[in-house]
């Protein structure tokens, strides 16, 4: 956690700032306490988006399709405001790192901790789909790790899969490169089987440590995805027989979450 800065607030709603617990595409997360001293995680959006209304659109996307999923595979939303001057949501604190975190600073994770990762996402992800709703943003940063198992956060870019809107406006992410699923870059049918091939891109990640499709620009990490094959380095037996599958190029190819 980070000290809070000259030119942030000291408060949000009823919810008092004890620090940055870190700053993404849409917004900061910070650690927040309620008068009653619940401690909870406050997600602002940055200020040059509040006008925004495509922005704005994304994040009562990502508050309801969180309030949908519930509280046993994402952190639960507690409370929010995406009509304020600075839109803003509380969730329940989760602690525990982000699996990004915990690989950068720990190394792949051992084989059999990587099973328990892959089953409990696959658990989450068959309980997002069955809701209808497609997360589109599988990647290590989104996932925490915490006592109760792996935990899914930031919907913000979900949507119900008949749905057909989209947010596309100019420099607004619709996914992170390296991890988006070839349909998805493409422009086309996005359906629950992407999420599957961004689980596989994860798993990848915390067995070896390194992303399956490595690159250093987003051009080259979407044509990568597109058109080559992933990197699994020394993943080997069963999970990479299941990663190999999740990352199948062919959506109808992959397989289900359970």
């Amino acid at each position: 956690m980070q000290p809070l800065g000259a030119d942030e607030p000291a408060a949000v709603g009823p919810y008092r700032l004890l620090g940055r617990l870190g700053s993404g595409g849409m917004g900061r997360v910070y650690l927040g306490r309620s008068a009653g001293g619940r401690t909870v995680a406050v997600k602002i959006v940055h200020p040059q988006y509040a006008l925004d209304e495509e922005f704005r659109a994304r994040f009562r996307r990502e508050v309801a399709a969180a309030r949908r999923v519930g509280g046993a595979w994402t952190a639960p939303v507690l409370d929010a405001d995406p009509d304020a001057p600075v839109p803003w949501a509380a969730t329940a604190y989760a602690a525990g790192p982000s699996l990004a975190r915990a690989v950068t600073d720990h190394g792949p994770l051992p084989a059999h901790t990587v099973r328990a990762l892959g089953a409990g996402l696959a658990e989450a992800l068959a309980t997002v789909h069955a809701l209808d709703l497609v997360h589109r943003d599988v990647k290590p940063s989104n996932v925490l790790l915490t006592l109760d198992g792996p935990l899914l956060i930031d919907f913000g870019i979900a949507r119900a899969t008949t749905g057909t809107a989209s947010l596309t406006a100019t420099g607004a992410s619709v996914g992170s490169p390296g991890y988006m699923a070839p349909e998805q870059i493409l422009g086309g049918r996005v359906t629950g089987a992407a999420d599957v091939f961004s689980l596989g891109a994860v798993l990848a990640y915390a067995a070896t440590g390194t992303p399956p499709f490595p690159g250093d620009s987003s051009a080259a990490l979407l044509y990568k995805v597109v058109h080559e094959e992933p990197e699994l380095g020394p993943l080997d037996g069963e999970l990479r027989e299941i990663a190999a599958a999740c990352l199948t190029k062919d959506p109808a190819g992959r397989p289900a979450p359970a």
